[in-house]
């Protein structure tokens, strides 16, 4: 650690920080709360999810799911509907799997203790920190997109953030920062992470707004653009999938998607892989959707890998989306039945014909509920 940042300079930071912040912080719902279920709920629904959007969530989650033993007590199936479009249904399935492991293993009750939060499926570092700080006011630093870039920039650190050696002392500012004596960390975490959303930003960070600006070596050298620096990019795999909508007396044939593959439980429109690959069909031209030999390539696919014998009439659109590693075209096709429903080789379970005129009470992928939306107009 650089010589300058010693107590009395972190000491100097806090100051102005928490006048800043108890002046200009949102009023969020749960920033009005201590309990440690409610704040993991809200951490969790925050994960890769704009605020903006979590603040309903939030509120008809913990309506439906006030405390532990509810939420351990419920269906997987009505959990992920209540989640649906937030995106990143694993986030559902740990919730609901730790509320299962606290109902059985701490009498239905929220563990206070660090190492007890950090054992919980789905709690990491960052997650156990901000429960044990903001509902036990706990001295666990917290550390994520908005305090890694607030931090990359007072520590005007030239490697990227990704790196083990940056997380190091990532991690170490961001102790160094909470206060020693007993309470007060709750609020500083949620001041630096406020400050990092809504002042330290990406892009044209506030600085002239910003109440430690004069204590940021990158400020000071104008090296806001090129701090943090971007981590290494991934390289993805580009697949084609093909999606079909099949209409019956107003309804739409939906298909739950079993254990094991992508979306696990979530429904969605009849789909397959057409990426060809060598597995797949080769003959499908993404270039060219509505070709006759992507017509076949669609309708043998769908064949072979859902049992589902149809005959797809037209292209009508193409939806981009991401999943981890993968970016997917998904090429949507109105399509009509071949036969009847007794051609379906699947469980029954596993299909419905769905009125999608309102939402449905189903869990459903995103891109299945984008098209859903689309399909109303």
């Amino acid at each position: 650690m650089v010589d300058c940042y010693t107590s009395k300079w972190f000491a100097r930071l806090r100051h102005p920080l928490l006048r800043w912040y108890r002046a200009q912080r949102r009023d969020l719902p749960w920033r009005k709360t201590t309990d440690p279920y409610a704040i993991w709920v809200s951490e969790t629904m925050l994960q890769q999810t704009q605020v903006a959007t979590v603040i309903d969530y939030y509120r008809r989650f913990l309506a439906r799911f006030p405390n532990v033993v509810t939420l351990a007590g419920a269906e997987e199936q009505e959990v992920l509907a209540l989640w649906a479009g937030l995106g990143y249904y694993r986030r559902a399935r740990q919730l609901h799997a730790a509320a299962q492991v606290m109902a059985t293993e701490f009498g239905g009750e929220f563990p206070s203790a660090f190492e007890d939060i950090l054992k919980l499926p789905g709690v990491g570092r960052y997650t156990a920190g901000a429960i044990a700080s903001f509902a036990f006011d706990q001295r666990a630093p917290v550390l994520e997109a908005n305090t890694i870039r607030l931090f990359s920039r007072l520590l005007a650190l030239r490697d990227a953030p990704s790196r083990a050696a940056s997380q190091r002392r990532l991690w170490e500012f961001a102790e160094q920062i909470l206060p020693r004596r007993s309470g007060g960390s709750g609020e500083i975490n949620q001041a630096v992470m406020e400050l990092g959303s809504l002042i330290c930003t990406p892009k044209q960070p506030d600085c002239d707004s910003c109440p430690v600006a004069r204590m940021c070596p990158t400020f000071e050298l104008g090296l806001q653009s090129e701090i943090p620096r971007p981590n290494p990019k991934k390289a993805f795999v580009a697949k084609n999938h093909a999606l079909v909508v099949i209409w019956n007396r107003g309804k739409v044939l939906m298909r739950r998607n079993p254990p094991g593959q992508w979306w696990d439980g979530l429904w969605d429109f009849p789909r397959t892989d057409v990426t060809g690959d060598g597995s797949n069909a080769s003959f499908f031209d993404a270039a060219r959707p509505d070709s006759e030999d992507s017509l076949s390539g669609v309708r043998s696919a769908l064949s072979r890998d859902l049992g589902l014998r149809c005959v797809p009439l037209e292209h009508f659109r193409t939806i981009k989306h991401g999943v981890t590693r993968f970016r997917i075209s998904l090429f949507c096709y109105r399509a009509e039945r071949e036969d009847s429903a007794s051609s379906l080789r699947k469980l029954e379970a596993e299909w419905r014909w769905v009125d999608i005129r309102s939402p449905p009470d189903l869990p459903l992928t995103s891109t299945a509920e984008k098209l859903r939306r689309a399909l109303m107009v």
